[in-house]
């Protein structure tokens, strides 16, 4: 994906506030929007330029997600159907005194039966799930059998369980319902993945076909092993002698063991020593990546008297 700059794109200050950054999009909005550009290429594609970035900053935690990880790492986290999932054209454009037709302008499908939208949740821990709701819907049309929504659930699982696989039982509302789905979370997942359960969104209409059902991972944070991709990361803190000297230290891993390292004399600060093989396993059993100590080297604040007095003789040898 390109770089895209949010707050330049809607020409304002990163220190915003929610109602200027309205006041700013409906000014915008109302200038590009196609009711107002008959045919107008470029002005449809202003809208839809400004409409995301307006997406992304009225929301609170998109927008703290944009300004944490930056441009690529934020849309490394959502896809263009992530950003408007929520948002709700038909409400905000009614309050500008504009009409509908915003599944033809950002190429989206309705979440009438048969448009293939998605209603979608989101899973806590518990199982929980709450309705985002649909920013595209309108009313079905009437007669012919048309295909069911397909279902978008956004569920949470623990480094562990992504890397080593799975089974989660899911209950979610379907009608007046509670349906309940098993689902196998395959080893090596990592967040922003999807799976794909047939048949198992909402019913058809008219006879026609269920949607499908699909489970967008989102791996939690481990307090312990950072994750880079396929590899792993520990940090590990020595002092400044046992960098000098070389030493051992007992390294923890994801399969819950603890491995015995050697840190090599004369070990460089944020070094990073490499152990092939422990890190995450490649989805599709295609092997598994590596795990990394990185080395902190530990500056004390205070020393003793006997402690300076050595430094200070140390120094005088030029260490």
């Amino acid at each position: 994906m390109s770089d895209k700059d949010y707050y330049k794109i809607l020409g304002v200050d990163k220190k915003a506030t929610e109602e200027e950054i309205k006041k700013t999009y409906r000014k915008l909005a109302m200038k590009y929007h196609p009711d107002r550009n008959k045919g107008d290429k470029k002005a449809e594609e202003r809208f839809k330029e400004i409409s995301e970035a307006y997406a992304v900053l009225s929301d609170k935690e998109k927008r703290k997600q944009y300004d944490t990880f930056g441009s690529d790492g934020f849309q490394q986290r959502y896809s263009q159907e992530d950003i408007f999932r929520g948002f709700d054209f038909s409400n905000l454009f009614r309050e500008f005194g504009f009409g509908g037709g915003f599944e033809n302008i950002f190429g989206q499908r309705t979440g009438r039966p048969g448009g293939g939208g998605y209603k979608t949740y989101t899973f806590n821990r518990g199982g929980q799930a709450f309705d985002y709701g649909d920013p595209f819907a309108q009313q079905a049309g009437a007669g012919r059998p048309q295909r069911g929504d397909d279902q978008m659930y956004e569920l949470s699982i623990t480094l562990k369980e992504a890397a080593w696989g799975t089974e989660k039982q899911l209950s979610f509302p379907m009608g007046k319902k509670t349906e309940k789905v098993m689902v196998k979370i395959p080893p090596g997942i990592s967040t922003g993945k999807k799976l794909r359960i047939p048949g198992k969104g909402t019913n058809g209409f008219a006879g026609g076909p269920s949607g499908d059902l699909f489970i967008q991972i989102r791996v939690l944070e481990d307090p312990t092993f950072k994750v880079e991709e396929h590899n792993l990361v520990v940090e590990k803190e020595i002092n400044f002698s046992q960098a000098v000297l070389g030493t051992k230290v007992e390294i923890p891993t994801l399969e819950g063991k603890s491995l015995q390292v050697n840190i090599p004399a004369g070990t460089q600060p944020q070094s990073k020593l490499r152990l092939k093989g422990y890190g995450l396993p490649i989805l599709g059993g295609k092997g598994k990546g590596d795990q990394f100590i990185k080395v902190l080297v530990k500056v004390p604040k205070k020393v003793s008297d006997r402690q300076k007095k050595i430094l200070e003789e140390l120094a005088k040898e030029g260490l």
